[in-house]
C-alpha cells in the first residue's frame, strides 16, 4: 500500500517566517531550511529576534490567519487524498498550523511544538522526536507501506532519503544541485503525473 508524506511550507503554503518578515518589515526572519541547514540554529536565532523585538505568539498567529494555500493546492491534495492516504509531516508548530489545515480541509499533519510563557512570548521550541520525518517515514515502512517523500528543503533530505521514492517540488537551486539523485518537479501536474503510475502498481 502506497502512502505519500509531504513537507507543507513551500509545497501547500508559503513559507510562514518569509511572511512574518515581510508582515513585520525584519529581514532576518526571512532565512528558513531552504536557507540554513542546521535546525537548531535556525530556530535559536529566530526566538531571539522575536525576544529582541518583542513579538509574541499572537504576533506570527494574526500573520498566518491571513495567508492562503498556493494557488492550485487546494485542489491538487483533494486529488492525492481521493487517491493515496496521505501525511503532512513538518518541522512548523501546532500553534502555527491550525489556521492553514483548516483550509487544506484538515490533511494529518505531524509537528512539532512552542513553549510559550504566561505573556505569550515564544522561550522555546520542542521537537516531537530530533530527525522527525525521517523516523515517520521509518516507521511507515516498518508497516509495509511503500512511503513516496516530497520536500523542497535541507531539513526534508533524510526523510527523502529514508522513502522508497523521494521527490524535490520546487526546490532552490542549490539544493537542487547538491541533490540532484532527486528528481525535482516544479507543478501539481507533473506532482500528478509522477503519482499516476503508482495508482497503476
Amino acid at each position: 500500500m502506497y502512502i505519500i508524506c509531504a513537507d507543507l511550507e513551500g509545497i501547500f503554503v508559503p513559507e510562514i517566517w518569509i511572511n512574518v518578515a515581510e508582515k513585520t518589515g525584519i529581514e532576518e526572519l526571512r532565512l528558513t531550511t531552504r536557507d540554513i541547514s542546521d535546525y537548531d540554529e535556525l530556530m535559536r536565532g529566530r526566538l531571539e529576534i522575536l525576544r529582541r523585538k518583542g513579538l509574541g505568539i499572537r504576533d506570527i498567529q494574526e500573520v498566518i490567519e491571513t495567508m492562503d494555500p498556493l494557488d492550485g493546492a487546494e485542489e491538487f491534495l483533494k486529488w492525492v487524498r481521493d487517491r493515496f492516504q496521505f501525511i503532512l509531516v513538518s518541522d512548523t508548530f501546532v500553534e502555527f498550523a491550525d489556521p492553514l489545515l483548516k483550509k487544506l480541509n484538515r490533511p494529518t499533519l505531524f509537528c512539532n511544538s512552542l513553549l510559550i510563557d504566561s505573556g505569550g512570548m515564544i522561550v522555546d521550541y520542542q521537537l516531537r522526536q530530533r530527525d522527525g520525518k525521517r523516523h515517520v517515514i521509518k516507521a511507515l515502512r516498518s508497516l509495509e507501506y511503500t512511503v513516496i517523500a516530497v520536500g523542497d528543503s535541507y531539513n526534508d533530505i533524510t526523510m527523502l532519503n529514508e522513502a522508497d521514492k523521494g521527490i524535490l517540488f520546487r526546490p532552490p537551486a542549490k539544493i537542487r544541485s547538491e541533490f540532484n539523485h532527486f528528481p525535482a518537479i516544479h507543478l501539481y501536474d507533473e506532482f500528478k503525473d509522477e503519482l499516476k503510475s503508482y495508482l497503476k502498481n
